[in-house]
């Protein structure tokens, strides 16, 4: 009957179970409350379980931190009893903290014990889990007196240790007083415990300090005991025995461990001989993981695991028998969660189930609190225990509380805290309002809309003040209450709107999201191959939304670590406008560099491989073998090609004896070769060193080889580049290159010389020499010899020699060319031919012909006047030669002779001859004198050298004004030769020409010569207004024009004053214009017009004289000359004029002031301005000169015009104008400055 009920009661637990969860799926969930919401305490931070005073720290915090709202107060419990920390001024506390802190002054002894922090406000209490406080002691060994281990050899015995206690781990070692480790194998061994077992004693084992120390690394201390003495009494004979455990002693065991501990299972015996361990699992294999130490008396299986559990057998054995134990092995477990409770937010009238369920072995204890009081001290009325489930029945807001769930075993405690939260409350957004979010196009964005609520919210998105929410495979509100957007557009930027709802209300935020457009990198950087030591520069370009102008980063990072500018001095990376520039390239800097483009909201990255290229490193390990009397074998290891491959090994050698120090090279061989058989010569003492060559270049040496000195030899080679020659007619000189000093071979090297004619049978004649030149003397003048040289040292005689053919000494050849013969081919070049000299009367060896000759005068001078001598050398048997270079109409002279090695030849018989007239040269001047609106004249020199008889000039001109195109050229035939002036009419005003001239034979005109030259300035003129019109030029440059009526001059000359004077001044123009027209003038009157550079300076650019025209009203009176009161005021004015003139006599003579330069200014003497330097075009003879090339344009005259004279070159003094824009000064002897300047061309007028 019990039986059943029971079954009954937890049918209907499982039942209410499963009812509870569905409805708790909509009201309950483990959730991270806002600390802006009332909640429970909840522990945050905490000391370790076990906290160990270590004698070596200076203080011992005791932590705990929990946070809630309100703000939790805290209280501590030291062994189960009230622990307050703030009524012992010793420990430090914290405000508004838990945690405390233990210094280590004083006896720690009195704070040891199991501490538990509470922290609580209104709405519960959460607990930590228990802290034990641990001061340890210092392990020390008994004082004791050890009497002496008298043992009988052969027989078993064992020195204990017996370790004090500490703080593990605990580490054993046996040593001597002299700290020497006391050796073990399979005979003596230490076990578990610590103590040390011989299986038998032997004589060695007799000493009197054994000692165990114990060390406790966690508290850093090491302790010996008292050293024990041994004393092995020897005996004739050992007998043999059956094994015996020493440890364990019994037949059985049992272990227990924890899972994940190390298992350790040991079995030492005794007997004679000693006997071997060996180790079985009972019904399986030994783990795999298992391993045996200590020379298999110990058996190890790291890390447990429930599986290793089981009978364990160890048998000892030798010869005369065995001895077994077994071992039961059990593998416990601390406590492990298998449901921990959970933290829950539920809704007032819900039904809340708190789990809490634990496995272990043994099965661990589980026990319940509430806000840290036993449950069963705390009844309510609505809860229930069913098994390891509370149930609160329709939980009201006083139901929350912190449910403390704990399982125990006596390998450990588990410990939760779950807060259970009972409250109805609408939504809370956490998320700030009016965030702004920035996301790319294509890319996706989060939108964050974090809802606190209670019961849970249902979030909706929308855009734009729009009542429909967002919605399409691009959109999706997460659980969390974010929009997420996939593949962003340009139209999703705009105002959204989260809005969230339940039962108790809704909240809303809204939020901006702009779209901006992807950063992309447009231009990577390249793959770089460099030398080293040059400078690296890697590009890379960008393009990105303009919105982030500030806030863009081009970063470089190399092998994926950034690179980092500090622009000092020692710095070798710069980056400007996306370069990046590595000075000084090294090996370090090689690798993969990435250019990274970043913006607040993406990236993009390029990347790049930067190779440096060297020269290949030194070859290393250079060895010598297969020495042999004349080779020997090289090899080496080549060094490293730095990414350009080995072409080529380059082998040198260094003697010691003739050049020490100076290497030479000696053989090359391919880059793919790392050995090479060296050619020697005898009794050299090599040494040889080893470089690479690569496409960048020759890489260091390598480290000399050990010297070897092959046996010495005969010479293997005879003398080389034999020269015979014949210096003087009756000696024949052989000369001939010396062995080099290596090439000896060995000591004693002399020269066998042996000669004989060739055209006589007759034997050789021998003479040794030691030097390298012999000389044969008597002989006939050049005939053939035949002669050879052998090399000969102490061990012998070199290979048989060569004949060479050589010939005696020469002599000057005896006779000259015959027949000489001179054709004209042209006006400078002529053909010369004649007989060879036999070859019987050359006297050598025949070098060739010489020809001579000389002008003997100009046939447009019959005056004679012998020119330089010029010759021409042929070499060879040659009988003709063409003489280039002569001067056109004039008469030469020549001569031919033949030469040999000795010297010339007698010359031939002087032949003259004429060359026929040419075209002249170019003229050496050609000057422009005078420029006018439609005419230029032109002046110019005859040729220096006609080349015939002058017939005349072509003179040719054209338009070249800055247009594409160019003017018809136009001809002029000058046919009178005397002509050297010329004036070219009806030219079209204010234009650029190129003017061509050149001089005329008979035969046709020679090389031209230009000048360039533009017309003056074009003026329009009305009866009341004048157009000024110029060429504009490229370069803009501000001008004004200046315009004075000259009646007024005449008229009122005693009234004018002060820096102005009757100058009108124009406002600013620029060249960039071609016009400006001057309005309100008076008709019938005459004007000067002035272009000037400023409004200060007065000197002119140009000057013109205009006249404007008469109304016509004087015609109908007639003539104003029969006018009587014209001629009234003209006698008026002279009278006025002669008055002036005396005044200014007597003002001279008193050296008073008066004007100069008016009548400069007025009327310039143009024909002496045109032989000036500073003319109106510059003279060029350069033929090729592009007509439009050498165009000036007004603005570079203005520009050159501001160094011009100026009245700031004449200081402070007080300064007038004239009427004519010039000014008084002193006189006081001053020199008189001249202003040139140009229009377009180079128009040069009187300043």
């Amino acid at each position: 009957m019990k039986a059943m009920r029971l079954q009954r009661i937890l049918g209907l637990v499982a039942a209410l179970g499963v009812i509870t969860c569905i409805c708790a799926f909509h009201t309950t969930a483990a959730v991270d409350i806002p600390l802006e919401v009332e909640q429970l305490p909840t522990i945050t931070a905490q000391s370790p379980s076990s906290l160990i005073a270590f004698p070596f720290d200076e203080s011992f915090p005791m932590t705990c931190e929990a946070k809630g709202n309100p703000e939790p107060e805290f209280r501590w419990t030291r062994n189960g009893q009230e622990f307050d920390p703030f009524l012992d001024p010793r420990l430090m506390k914290e405000e508004n903290s838990g945690t405390f802190v233990i210094p280590n002054n004083g006896n720690l002894t009195e704070y040891q014990g199991t501490y538990r922090c509470y922290a609580s406000n209104k709405l519960g209490t959460a607990i930590s889990k228990e802290i034990e406080f641990i001061v340890p002691h210092v392990p020390k060994f008994p004082k004791e007196t050890l009497d002496p281990v008298v043992v009988e050899e052969g027989q078993p015995f064992t020195l204990k240790c017996n370790p004090p206690k500490g703080i593990p781990p605990l580490q054993i070692y046996w040593m001597t007083i002299s700290l020497q480790h006391i050796e073990q194998d399979e005979r003596v061994s230490m076990g578990l415990n610590g103590d040390l077992y011989f299986s038998h004693a032997v004589e060695k084992d007799s000493r009197r300090d054994y000692c165990c120390f114990a060390a406790f690394p966690r508290i850093r201390t090491i302790v010996q005991k008292t050293a024990m003495s041994v004393i092995v009494q020897t005996t004739n004979a050992i007998l043999e025995r059956r094994p015996s455990l020493l440890t364990p002693s019994s037949a059985r065991s049992e272990t227990q461990l924890v899972k994940g501990e190390d298992l350790k299972l040991e079995c030492i015996a005794e007997g004679f001989p000693t006997p071997q361990v060996e180790w079985v699992k009972m019904g399986h294999r030994l783990p795999i993981k298992a391993k045996l130490e200590n020379h298999g008396k110990l058996l190890i299986v790291p890390r447990v695991e429930q599986e290793d559990s089981g009978k364990y057998m160890c048998k000892a054995k030798n010869a005369l028998g065995e001895a077994v134990h077994y071992f039961t092995v059990t593998i416990e477990e601390p406590p492990e969660w298998v449901s921990e409770p959970e933290s829950q937010l539920s809704m007032i009238g819900s039904d809340v189930l708190i789990k809490c369920s634990a496995s272990g072995t043994p099965q661990p204890t589980v026990t319940w609190r509430v806000n840290g009081v036993p449950l069963q001290e705390a009844p309510a009325a609505n809860r229930k225990v069913l098994g390891d489930t509370i149930l609160l029945r329709n939980a009201k807001a006083s139901d929350s509380a912190v449910y403390q769930c704990e399982a125990s075993n006596r390998h450990g405690t588990l410990l939760s805290n779950a807060n259970i939260m009972i409250m109805n409350l609408p939504p809370m957004i956490l998320t700030k309002e009016g965030e702004d979010y920035s996301a790319v196009e294509g890319k996706g964005v989060m939108m964050h809309c974090k809802v606190f609520s209670s019961p849970p919210s249902t979030v909706t998105w929308s855009k734009d003040d729009s009542a429909e929410s967002v919605e399409g495979p691009r959109f999706a509100v997460h659980d969390n209450g974010s929009l997420e957007i996939y593949s962003l557009e340009k139209g999703d930027t705009g105002q959204y709107t989260c809005l969230a709802k339940n039962t108790e209300g809704s909240s809303a935020i809204d939020t901006m999201l702009y779209v901006k457009d992807p950063t992309r990198i447009v231009v990577p950087p390249e793959h770089l191959q460099i030398l080293i030591g040059t400078t690296a520069q890697l590009s890379c370009l960008a393009e990105y939304d303009k919105s982030f102008n500030n806030d863009i980063e081009l970063l470089w990072e190399k092998d994926d670590m950034e690179i980092a500018l500090n622009y000092t001095e020692n710095s070798r990376y710069f980056v400007e406008d996306g370069i990046l520039q590595i000075i000084n390239v090294s090996h370090w800097d090689q690798g993969v560099y990435t250019c990274v483009a970043r913006t607040p909201v993406d990236r993009d990255t390029a990347s790049a491989w930067l190779i440096v290229l060297d020269v290949p490193d030194a070859p290393e390990y250079l060895v010598l073998s297969e020495r042999k009397s004349k080779s020997v074998k090289l090899k080496w290891n080549p060094g490293d090609d730095h990414n350009s491959s080995t072409t080529e090994f380059i082998i040198e050698y260094e003697e010691s004896q003739w050049e020490p120090g100076n290497w030479k090279e000696l053989l090359r061989v391919p880059g793919n070769h790392n050995s090479a058989v060296l050619k020697l010569h005898g009794n050299v003492d090599y040494c040889f060193r080893v470089s690479g060559v690569n496409s960048v270049g020759r890489g260091p040496s390598s480290e000399p080889t050990e010297r070897y000195k092959p046996p010495a030899a005969a010479p293997d080679k005879n003398p080389e580049n034999i020269k015979i020659e014949g210096h003087l007619p009756h000696e024949m000189d052989i000369n001939w290159e010396p062995l080099l000093p290596i090439e000896h071979n060995g000591p004693g090297l002399e020269y066998k010389v042996s000669y004989r004619r060739q055209d006589l049978e007759e034997d050789w004649q021998e003479h040794m020499v030691k030097r390298h030149s012999f000389v044969v003397t008597n002989t006939p003048t050049f005939v053939p010899y035949e002669i050879k040289i052998q090399a000969k040292n102490n061990q012998g005689w070199g290979p048989e020699p060569k004949i060479m053919t050589g010939y005696s000494g020469e002599d000057f050849p005896s006779a000259a060319p015959d027949d000489v013969a001179v054709e004209v081919m042209n006006s400078s070049v002529v053909k010369v031919s004649w007989t060879r000299v036999h070859k019987d009367k050359l006297h050598g060896h025949l070098g060739g012909y010489r020809i001579n000759w000389w002008r003997l005068r100009s046939l447009v001078d019959s005056k004679k006047s012998h020119g330089d001598k010029h010759t021409l050398t042929i070499p060879g048997d040659r009988h003709h030669a063409a003489v280039p270079g002569l001067t056109p109409f004039s008469e030469y002279s020549l001569i031919v002779m033949t030469f040999n090695g000795r010297g010339n030849g007698p010359g031939s018989h002087p032949v003259n001859f004429k060359t026929p007239e040419g075209v002249p040269e170019k003229n050496p001047v050609f000057r422009v004198t005078d420029v006018q609106k439609h005419t230029v004249s032109l002046v110019w020199a005859p040729p220096l050298e006609p080349n015939g008889i002058l017939t005349g000039y072509l003179l040719e001109y054209q338009l070249i004004n800055d247009t594409e195109e160019v003017g018809p050229l136009q001809t002029v035939d000058i046919s009178n030769p005397a002509t050297t002036k010329w004036t070219l009419r009806d030219l079209e005003p204010v234009s650029k020409y190129k003017l061509y001239l050149r001089s005329c034979t008979t035969v046709g005109c020679g090389l031209v010569v230009s000048e360039e030259c533009t017309t003056t300035l074009e003026t329009t003129v009305s009866d009341s207004f004048a157009n000024i019109s110029w060429i504009s030029g490229g370069e803009h440059r501000e001008f004004y024009i200046a315009y004075m009526n000259n009646r007024k001059l005449i008229f009122f000359p005693l009234f004018v004053s002060g820096r102005e004077g009757l100058w009108k001044i124009s406002e600013a123009l620029n060249t960039s214009k071609n016009f400006h027209i001057i309005d309100g003038l008076e008709p019938g009157a005459e004007y000067t017009v002035r272009l000037i550079n400023s409004r200060v300076d007065n000197s002119s650019i140009f000057e013109d004289i205009i006249s404007t025209g008469s109304t016509g009203l004087a015609s109908i009176h007639g003539g104003i000359s029969t006018q009587g009161w014209f001629i009234g005021l003209m006698c008026a004015i002279a009278l006025l004029t002669l008055i002036v003139l005396i005044a200014c006599f007597v003002n001279r003579n008193k050296g008073g002031k008066y004007s100069v330069k008016e009548k400069e200014d007025l009327h310039p003497d143009v024909e002496s301005q045109g032989m000036n330097d500073d003319t109106f075009c510059e003279y060029s003879d350069n033929d090729e000169k592009p007509l439009k090339g050498s165009q000036h344009s007004l603005s570079r005259e203005i520009k050159a015009g501001d160094s011009g004279d100026s009245l700031v070159d004449y200081g402070d003094e007080d300064v007038q104008f004239n009427e004519d824009g010039s000014f008084i000064g002193e006189y006081a002897g001053r020199k008189e400055k001249r202003v040139s300047a140009e229009i377009k061309a180079t128009v040069q007028t009187p300043a």
